[in-house]
């Protein structure tokens, strides 16, 4: 596999691969929020949150890897973020299933998250591009993927039906490794300003 199914660990914040076990607490963590009631989002119902790992756990197989995110604060399950759309070969995966329970919102976990993330794809396994994708109505995500430095590539009109049958357009961006330097300072400077 291109990319290592192992923890990554950062001061805030600490990237288990996903296991069964995560199931009561991210379905806790899911209900900090309700975000499951925006129609524009893909976040997985309390009572879908089984079947939701472990679909994640047998994508894993085709080299995507799954994470509950844990604060490090509280040591507790806060969310889940994962690599999908990998292509090994041509050094290529995008970062998304994200979403955090309410409480860490604002908070230094997205951020960090996000840097151990790109720093595993671009200076662990030399990644030449990473991809974000989101629903063009997100405004949230997509205010918090520019924040990140990634830069919108274009919309997907029609790209997916979503489970209410409406047609998602999708807003994709992405990070090139020549742009990685830069963005890594952006995303350092942000979270240890915070202490």
């Amino acid at each position: 596999m291109w990319i290592k199914n192992q923890a990554l660990d950062g001061k805030y914040v600490r990237l288990e691969p996903l296991v069964m076990q995560h199931v009561s607490a991210l379905q806790e963590a899911v209900k900090d929020g309700e975000y499951w009631r925006l129609w524009y989002a893909s976040v997985p119902k309390p009572d879908d949150i089984s079947d939701y790992v472990a679909k994640a756990i047998e994508q894993a197989k085709q080299g995507e890897v799954a994470y509950a995110v844990i604060d490090k604060r509280t040591d507790t399950v806060v969310g889940t973020t994962r690599y999908y759309n990998v292509d090994g070969p041509n050094k290529r995966a995008a970062i998304g299933y994200t979403w955090y329970a309410n409480s860490v919102r604002r908070s230094p976990i997205n951020t960090e998250s996000k840097l151990l993330l790109l720093s595993n794809l671009f200076e662990s396994c030399d990644a030449v591009a990473v991809e974000f994708n989101t629903h063009f109505f997100n405004q949230t995500s997509r205010a918090a993927i520019e924040r990140l430095g990634a830069k919108l590539d274009g919309i997907l009109r029609a790209h997916k039906i979503m489970k209410d049958g409406s047609l998602r357009d999708t807003a994709v961006y992405s990070i090139i490794a020549s742009e990685w330097p830069a963005v890594r300072n952006n995303l350092e400077f942000k979270l240890y300003e915070r202490t």
